[in-house]
């Protein structure tokens, strides 16, 4: 499989965001960044990699009609506030940076679910009225009515364990998995001590939308076809009352920090207006494609 290389140049765009914009970076042991005697860092120069637009089951057109140019035109500026600098020659080039973008497939609240309704229905017919089929002379719940609490009960149980699968899946695609592993112990704690955990889950049962950069030493690819990861940044906000055209800039910019820095697990904030210079893409020709 092969991809386009791409350089940006500049023009100019304003946007807004509401919500909870999450971000989180890893960095190869063997990744340091140069500084300069100003403290600054050492430019390092990059070309961009087609990964693709990932997930997402709702018609959304501010994200839909977004293409891979566009959305990395807007990464390009704060890449550049990071010094990183677009390379028009492949021989010159020290990272690769593959671009994905998308939006996650939240899982159904648990409440809402048709599992968790029939449970309710059938336990609160087991407190009602006795009739026959529901409670024996003694008062305690017939066979059947028994039987039926138990099938809610266990598919409720295969919800709750398809839900964790879906939520693990996110929380590794976002940046989460820290978090995630951090609260574990919590998870059957109740008592109001998981709180820190649900917190977490609320966040994953609606959707995000999320951008993945996963920066590859260019030229060991280009010359040897090997792939090794440098570091990677995972950036994301809350799809209520956000529009991905108008979220990126301002999260990508807020994130643009960690570019090649290690955030030192998950961090999340309210991100205030953002404003970012971004431009054209020209094309720099294609290379194999790394795994995501």
């Amino acid at each position: 499989m092969t991809f386009g290389l791409f350089a940006p140049t500049i023009a100019c765009a304003s946007d807004e965001v509401e919500g909870v914009t999450a971000v989180a970076s890893r960095v190869s042991s063997d990744y340091v960044r140069a500084k300069l005697p100003d403290g600054s860092f050492q430019a390092e120069s990059y070309a961009f990699g087609e990964g693709g637009k990932w997930g997402g089951n709702l018609a959304d057109a501010t994200i839909d009609e977004l293409h891979f140019m566009d959305v990395a035109k807007v990464i390009a500026v704060p890449l550049a506030g990071q010094n990183y600098t677009p390379s028009k020659d492949p021989k010159a080039t020290k990272l690769l940076i593959m671009l994905y973008w998308g939006m996650t497939n939240a899982p159904e609240h648990a409440s809402e679910s048709a599992a968790y309704q029939r449970l309710y229905d059938i336990s609160n017919a087991m407190k009602g009225p006795r009739s026959p089929g529901r409670s024996d002379s003694s008062g305690k719940p017939s066979f059947a009515s028994s039987s039926a609490m138990e099938a809610a009960l266990q598919m409720v149980k295969l919800e709750n364990l398809q839900r964790d699968r879906v939520n693990k899946q996110n929380a590794d695609m976002l940046g989460y998995d820290s978090w995630w592993e951090a609260t574990n112990h919590f998870k059957n704690v109740g008592f109001g001590l998981d709180f820190e955990r649900q917190d977490m889950i609320n966040e994953f049962e609606q959707n995000r939308y999320f951008v993945v950069l996963m920066a590859y030493d260019f030229q060991l690819m280009w010359k040897q076809k090997r792939h090794k990861l440098l570091w990677e940044t995972r950036f994301s906000i809350d799809e209520h009352h956000n529009a991905f055209d108008k979220a990126l800039p301002a999260m990508a910019n807020y994130a643009s920090k960690y570019f090649g820095q290690d955030s030192e697990g998950l961090l999340r904030t309210r991100v205030p207006e953002g404003r970012v210079d971004v431009g054209d893409l020209r094309s720099l020709g294609e290379i194999d494609a790394p795994q995501k």
